[in-house]
């Protein structure tokens, strides 16, 4: 008999007994939704804005089209991910609890397809690992943050691509059979790298499958994987193009030479392997690593590596493929984690729980096989004392899962357990500081910035902060002087020269303020807040031409942005262009009809046109909205007098 029809035979027989297989994944799915239920409370964190609560995309009538075909997605290439939260977005709007409740049953349903995965593999302990999976609490950090919903998603489709694929190689080459499963399986792996890039890793997985089922890896087969390496190929070259010429975070300078770069790596995967085996003090933000190639103790992680995939390959055939096949998955599938590509979290951190989603099922099912393996020598006892084990750990992790869900509940929630675990991030003592500076808790808030100003992590942005801080307290002095230290770290920092720009506008010194705005949307030319306040400051100044230029710009980078288009409107009015000046005043409605001062102006401008009974409406339509609005009031009534008036005469 063949490898592959031994490999058939054995996964056909495992789908015996359909009842106790039902019952089993019941329990899976009822034990991860009971541990997740209190991320069910939570609401938005850190950049959950930019991805749902503050996203044009998710509502707008081409919304839809600018995910998939525009490069307006405000981080990077992630469409199938902003697609399931445009659809999310028509079922429950903003409401958190529908996205975490997506989240929890996604994450349920990819520990459901991990345990068949891992069945089809004949591994040993399967649902064990998936449940495992399911309940560590280094997933919470995946499930409970709304906008790592490309974690979920990724892990969802790769699983799929890689069930398709096992499919695919126990069938015969030219059979239908074998030529559509190698389609879906290609086509869900097209899907994981549209949710986030980091799928790219998956053909490694799909060559370690092979070797593992000891199936000949020949020409053939790696024909089988080109084009997943070209798909990933393809993916990567897009993400690198989109974070530097796009976004702007490519151009991250994190000063690390190669060595320091595998130094950086060999710990890391230390480091998440230590969290999967004890995990306590897991915070949203670590300690960042001090690097030093020219300490030898530092090589002792690297070593370590070594030695273990030398030793797993040199004993290979007394302990089997399994371990070095789990070793290896996880490495390169933390590969782009790892400190290779420079990422923008390692300007504060080295390490994150999120990046380990889905490489930990590497450790965790050789973890699970390794104690079958070695609780199956004891004889009968073993089933009672492995289901004991097996009871213990699940609820252990179950109740670690359930306390760490809380962390995410608010983000001053989140901040504080961070600062407290980890006092000298400068991510939690500068997203503290900010939360606490809009609750008015200034002395708190300061304390935070000047902890955050004792690292030497973007002082400027630390700086930045501070200034906004004294400017909301009035202290104006002091905020430009912390405005101007930031410029001091970086001459190029748009958002300073922004913030500055705001402060001189606050205080009437327009020609200090457009100079800063003009600066920083020189560095940064899709600045649509600047361009707008450059716009209104020339139309106060009666420079109404060149407003509705940057007022053109705002509408031309924030087509859904209402105030952009009563700008315009009352840009042009300035001008006297009426006809124009209405049908902005209207378009800026049709995106926000509950703005009473648009529709006053409106009605202004409709009077100048002697359109006398569209202006009453209009002016009627925002005594609705707001029936204080003293403006729209006395012209109404002005108009009806002279209404009453001509009756009369």
């Amino acid at each position: 008999m063949s490898e592959t029809e031994k490999n058939s035979r054995c996964e056909i027989s495992q789908e015996a007994c359909p009842a106790r297989i039902t019952l089993q994944a019941l329990v899976l799915i009822l034990i991860t939704v009971t541990a997740y239920l209190p991320a069910t409370r939570c609401g938005y964190i850190w950049d959950d804005d930019r991805y749902v609560s503050s996203n044009p995309l998710l509502h707008a009538p081409d919304g839809l089209y600018r995910i998939w075909f525009s490069k307006d997605s405000p981080s990077q290439y992630f469409p199938m991910v902003y697609t399931s939260f445009r659809l999310e977005y028509k079922l429950w709007g903003l409401n958190p609890y529908g996205y975490h409740i997506t989240n929890i049953l996604l994450h349920s349903i990819s520990a459901l397809l991990l345990w068949r995965l891992l069945r089809s593999l004949s591994i040993p302990g399967g649902w064990v690992a998936a449940a495992i999976f399911a309940l560590h609490p280094v997933q919470v950090e995946s499930v409970a943050w709304i906008s790592e919903r490309k974690n979920v998603l990724v892990a969802l489709f790769s699983f799929l691509s890689v069930l398709m694929w096992i499919r695919f190689i126990y069938q015969p080459s030219r059979s239908g059979r074998g030529r559509l499963f190698y389609v879906l399986s290609l086509f869900f792996y097209l899907l994981a790298l549209l949710s986030k890039t980091t799928a790219c890793t998956l053909p490694a997985a799909l060559i370690l499958i092979l070797w593992l089922k000891r199936i000949r890896v020949d020409l053939k087969r790696w024909l089988q994987v080109i084009p997943y390496l070209l798909l990933g190929l393809a993916a990567g070259l897009l993400s690198i193009w989109w974070e530097k010429w796009h976004q702007g975070t490519g151009l991250i300078e994190l000063g690390l030479n190669p060595i320091e770069r595998i130094l950086i790596a060999s710990r890391a995967l230390w480091f998440y392997v230590g969290k999967l085996i004890l995990p306590v003090n897991l915070t949203f933000s670590y300690p960042q690593w001090e690097i030093d190639a020219t300490d030898p103790l530092q090589y002792l992680w690297l070593f370590a590596f070594i030695v273990t995939v030398y030793c797993l390959w040199r004993w290979r055939d007394r302990l089997g493929r399994g371990p070095l096949v789990a070793v290896i998955y996880f490495a390169a599938t933390l590969s782009p984690m790892l400190g290779f590509i420079s990422l923008f979290t390692f300007l504060y951190t080295y390490a994150a729980d999120h990046y380990q989603y889905a490489a930990c099922i590497g450790p965790i099912a050789l973890a699970v096989a390794t104690a079958g393996h070695i609780l199956g020598k004891l004889g009968k006892s073993s089933k009672i004392i492995s289901g004991g084990i097996t009871v213990l750990v699940l609820l252990i992790l179950g109740t670690l899962t359930w306390n760490r869900c809380h962390i995410y509940e608010n983000q001053e929630i989140l901040w504080r357990d961070t600062v407290k675990k980890n006092p000298s991030s400068w991510l939690a003592n500068n997203n503290l500081g900010t939360i606490l500076t809009s609750q008015g808790k200034y002395d708190e808030a300061l304390s935070c910035f000047q902890a955050a100003l004792r690292s030497d992590i973007n002082k400027h942005f630390t700086h930045n902060n501070i200034g906004l801080l004294f400017q909301n307290k009035g202290d104006f002095e002091e905020a430009i002087y912390h405005y101007k230290q930031a410029l001091e770290y970086k001459p190029d920092s748009f958002i300073v020269l922004y913030n500055l720009g705001n402060l001189y506008k606050s205080q009437g010194n327009y020609d200090q303020a457009i100079e800063c705005y003009r600066e920083a949307i020189e560095i940064r030319p899709n600045l649509a807040d600047a361009y707008s306040n450059l716009g209104i400051i020339l139309a106060q100044k009666g420079n109404a031409e060149e407003a509705t230029y940057y007022f053109d710009r705002v509408i031309e980078l924030t087509p859904d942005d209402a105030s952009a288009y009563g700008n315009l409107a009352s840009s042009l009015k300035l001008q006297g262009k009426l006809d124009e000046a209405v049908r902005y005043y209207k378009k800026s409605l049709q995106l926000n009809p509950n703005d009473a001062k648009v529709y006053t102006d409106l009605g202004i401008t409709l009077e100048q046109q002697g359109s006398i009974e569209e202006a009453k409406k209009a002016y009627q339509e925002a005594l609705r909205i707001d029936p204080r609005y003293t403006q729209a009031r006395r012209n109404l009534e002005e108009i009806l007098r002279e209404q009453t008036k001509i009756g009369q005469e």
